[in-house]
């Protein structure tokens, strides 16, 4: 196995959310950001410029088959990330594949077979999850800080400028407010909550033919009750709460948060600010590095299975809604 001295990063798609990866990579000591690639040769010489990496390719791949790599951050749009993830895992890299994970379950669960049958580490770039504000969530939840969870809301929505051949409104790229925001609310949920027994909700159906503004209702057979909502053409405060029959956590601006209020009833509310570092992304590459060192090809704190549970989630809600991509 591998000693990853220094785990060797090459970033696949050279697009904003890539550029906030790279500027992650810069907090961990014992990352090499060692090539990028793009489909077009002046896109990938320009980001190899800007971040100072060393091989450039023209081309995914030849990112894939680069023998100087040993993980690959897949930060294309939602439609390539199956092909990208699946490209990367045939040629033996290790795969951080952004959210959405993929299109629908089914193309998940592709990949996933794809990773377990080779045997090599695949991981959703939840990077949230991985936040120390949520390290702190679930350890609160584990010592019983608010005694049984009883209800967890959670809200992501904003106002995007109207383009419909951008990826927000454009059906053929994945768009809709679900795929890229809500499935911050649903991780969420499913982080505290697990996998809901029935799952509802209601989405308006813009123009464009994908969901602008949803409202989601998970719920199981425990009473538990998660409360949801995303959208891209309607701005939310993007908050989330945890309601338990002894308190209450409260996380302001959850999907990237530095804080958190614990509040346990009768007394008063404590605010808790856990360290943070870099500007977040570098957790989640963090955990890469402790499972590739352990030989692991999953992560326990965001394993594949609940990725997969994830898009299964999206999918019976896009079913409700009669919303099918293209490609589908």
């Amino acid at each position: 196995m591998p000693s990853y001295d220094k785990v060797r990063w090459g970033i696949l798609g050279c697009g904003n959310i890539a550029k906030k990866f790279a500027e992650g990579l810069k907090s961990v000591d014992d990352a090499e950001l060692a090539a990028c690639g793009s489909r077009t040769r002046d896109n990938a010489r320009a980001f190899g410029e800007q971040f100072h990496v060393p091989r450039r390719h023209a081309g995914y791949e030849a990112l894939a088959a680069d023998k100087g790599v040993d993980a690959i951050y897949v930060a294309t749009p939602h439609v390539f990330h199956k092909d990208n993830t699946m490209l990367c895992l045939k040629h033996g890299k290790a795969v951080l594949c952004e959210k959405p994970f993929a299109i629908n379950a089914a193309e998940a669960r592709e990949a996933i077979d794809l990773a377990r049958s080779r045997k090599r580490f695949l991981m959703e770039a939840m990077w949230t999850r991985f936040l120390p504000v949520m390290c702190k969530v679930r350890e609160l939840l584990a010592d019983g800080a608010v005694g049984e969870v009883r209800m967890v809301t959670a809200d992501f929505a904003f106002r995007a400028g109207w383009n419909p051949e951008g990826r927000l409104l454009n059906p053929a790229l994945g768009g809709g407010g679900l795929l890229d925001v809500g499935v911050y609310t649903i991780s969420f949920a499913h982080m505290i909550l697990g996998r809901p027994t029935k799952v509802t909700g209601a989405a308006e159906i813009g123009r464009t033919g994908v969901d602008e503004q949803a409202a989601m209702v998970l719920s199981y057979d425990t009473g538990h009750i998660a409360l949801l909502a995303c959208g891209v053409r309607t701005g939310t405060p993007h908050n989330a709460c945890i309601f338990g029959t002894e308190g209450s956590i409260h996380v302001p601006a959850f999907w990237h948060a530095t804080e958190l209020t614990l509040t346990r009833y009768g007394e008063d509310p404590k605010r808790i600010e856990p360290e943070f570092r870099g500007n977040g992304y570098n957790y989640q590459v963090e955990e890469v590095h402790r499972c590739l060192r352990a030989g692991k090809t999953e992560s326990a704190v965001m394993p594949l299975d609940e990725t997969l549970a994830v898009m299964e989630t999206m999918d019976d809600l896009r079913a409700q809604w009669g919303l099918k991509y293209p490609m589908e």
